[in-house]
């Protein structure tokens, strides 16, 4: 069964900053592992993250659009059957992390 997704605040403008179709391809991308976001570990779509640029980012996954360089980092709620986006961002050294990092108080 697919999970719902929910954007907070910050990537709901993050997607917004991408172009027309950079914000297709990530939603597709989004849509597809909403279908079943668990880590891969669990038979899921997801990339678990672990510790990341010195960060504690356990519990949270990511989605890689090597093509576009960007990475779509999520939380699953499991009780509610929820996919919560977190972070839309470029790859750009650990930009990405240090933003999940700070959006999930994990600082």
């Amino acid at each position: 069964m697919k999970h719902k997704i929910e954007y907070t605040e910050e990537s709901k403008s993050d997607l917004k900053k991408l172009n027309e179709s950079q914000r297709k391809i990530v939603r597709k991308a989004i849509d597809k592992v909403a279908q079943n976001p668990l880590p891969k570990n669990e038979g899921g779509y997801g990339n678990p993250l672990g510790n990341k640029g010195g960060y504690n980012l356990t519990g949270l996954c990511k989605i890689k659009l090597l093509k576009l360089g960007i990475r779509v980092i999520y939380k699953v709620i499991r009780t509610d059957k929820i996919m919560k986006i977190i972070v839309i961002a470029a790859r750009a050294d650990d930009e990405v992390y240090d933003l999940a990092a700070k959006r999930t108080g994990e600082e």
